[in-house]
């Protein structure tokens, strides 16, 4: 891709998601390729062991392996698993797909290089029906439980002083903001992360923006349109 710049503030914009090799957009919820790579320049080195334990339709599982790094990519539902295998079958690098939950990795104690993870913005998108373990099925005060397992794992599995980055953004229930993002963030730093950056993501290309203005209108509320990238470091043991 030729129109690639590395960011350099705190406030990231992309028009363009971005769909080179087999990059797609049609996997709920999934992130755009442009901040992965962002994410992989600035925190990780060739071969270093990147971890996405939302791994989705692959996004991180492409980018680390273009850019030569090692990738782990685990998920609680097989679709996704299938997806990603798919996805990076024909590219060249050392990989592990499986499936796992993320409150519980099968890794072992400082092991891993980076993070990189987006995990379900509560139940805003429903990811299967009836998956044990599945996060986007689950109630607030369990969605925050199984964060602060994720954030715990996150923590064990990492090496020290490297990064770990959360992608995740805020919802509307009952025309009232549920400030999903900062309370997550609190969970991560409640297990012991240093809080290196926050990055605010714009949000661009939703399917359904046209029919979520006119009810906005209607309602007087504003769409949400901003993401956050929170950028944590292990602290030395």
């Amino acid at each position: 891709m030729d129109d690639f710049n590395l960011e350099t503030t705190s406030i990231w914009s992309f028009k363009d998601r971005g769909d080179w090799l087999t990059h797609k957009g049609d996997y709920p919820g999934n992130c755009s390729p442009k901040v992965v790579k962002n994410l992989l320049l600035r925190y990780t080195k060739e071969n270093d062991i990147v971890l996405d334990q939302f791994v989705g339709s692959g996004t991180t599982a492409i980018e680390s392996l273009l850019l030569g790094r090692r990738v782990i990519g685990v998920d609680i539902n097989k679709r996704a698993i299938n997806i990603t295998i798919d996805r990076i079958k024909d590219i060249k690098g050392k990989s592990k797909i499986m499936l796992g939950n993320a409150e519980t990795l099968e890794l072992p104690n400082n092991s891993i290089d980076f993070i990189c993870a987006h995990p379900p913005y509560l139940d805003i998108i429903k990811y299967s029906e009836n998956i044990e373990g599945d996060m986007s099925l689950l109630g607030i005060e369990d969605y925050f439980r199984a964060i602060y397992n994720v954030a715990n794992e996150s923590y064990r599995v990492l090496k020290p002083k490297s990064k770990c980055a959360i992608i995740i953004g805020d919802i509307r229930k009952k025309g009232y903001m549920k400030p999903i993002g900062f309370k997550v963030m609190d969970k991560f730093l409640e297990v012991g992360f240093l809080l290196k950056e926050i990055i605010i993501k714009e949000q661009h290309n939703c399917k359904s923006t046209d029919k979520w203005i006119k009810i906005a209108k209607q309602k007087n509320f504003l769409l949400i349109q901003h993401e956050y990238i929170f950028v944590f470091e292990k602290s030395y043991l």
